[in-house]
């Protein structure tokens, strides 16, 4: 059934900063945000300008902010809002602001080409492959699913509140880092830099990443969590420094 819905839609302008936008349109049953800002688009602002591609939750590329949550817009349907009240609409605040609701989101991509890449161990089977227990391939395979939307970015106050981006790598990179410390054929050591350089101690664990993540993964418990716990054990841990020290 049709029905007048109200958006309120972040504008930019050329001069710098911008305002909301007010919109009225038709919405109708089974629609998502994503459905909307393509039809305001092509019928009332040809100039409104968003990032989008697969509009089934698999791309990314539609991360915004709705009512104040980072959600993608391609997976979220308008009989989870409330539309007796205007929808807000506004790009992603932990990244700087190209035009609209599309963010320049390069400094992600630049923070990971700074880890360590995965360095394997050498083959333990005559036929030069690997051995590893199913147990350990399974763990790493969760942080295999994400689609670098970086809502977990957008949502983390560290990043979004006190922009900490030259000293905090973020809980997308913390699972990165985790897919790659927790396999079980990596040899690369990624502490010393989660610690000096990644910033992990900034992290709180208020998981706050893990609630927004469009794929379900357990950011807090299975990555940050773990990767915290080995380096406090290395650095922090009066007995394993001991050992360091006598050793």
């Amino acid at each position: 059934m049709n029905s007048d819905a109200t958006f309120k839609i972040w504008r930019t302008h050329p001069e710098g900063g911008g305002t909301y936008q007010d919109f009225h349109t038709q919405v109708s049953e089974g629609m998502v945000v994503l459905d909307v800002v393509h039809r305001i688009q092509a019928e009332q602002a040809p100039d409104l300008a968003v990032r989008w591609n697969c509009k089934a939750g698999k791309c990314g590329s539609c991360s915004a902010e709705i009512n104040g949550n980072p959600r993608l817009m391609c997976m979220t349907r308008l009989d989870e809002l409330n539309l007796w009240e205007p929808v807000t609409v506004e790009p992603m605040r932990a990244f700087p602001s190209i035009k609209d609701l599309v963010t320049d989101v390069s400094w992600n991509y630049r923070v990971k080409t700074q880890i360590q890449k995965f360095q394997p161990r050498h083959a333990d089977a005559p036929d030069g492959t690997w051995r590893m227990a199913q147990r350990d391939v399974d763990r790493v395979q969760e942080f295999r699913k994400c689609i670098e939307c970086f809502l977990c970015q957008d949502v983390c106050h560290v990043l979004r509140d006190h922009h900490k981006h030259e000293e905090f790598i973020g809980p997308r990179f913390f699972v990165y880092n985790a897919a790659l410390e927790m396999h079980p054929l990596d040899t690369a050591d990624r502490l010393p830099a989660l610690k000096d350089d990644n910033g992990i101690g900034f992290c709180n664990i208020t998981k706050c990443c893990t609630k927004v993540c469009p794929e379900h993964i357990h950011i807090t418990d299975n990555a940050i969590i773990p990767l915290k716990e080995r380096v406090v054990s290395r650095y922090y841990d009066p007995v394993s420094r001991l050992l360091r020290m006598f050793g």
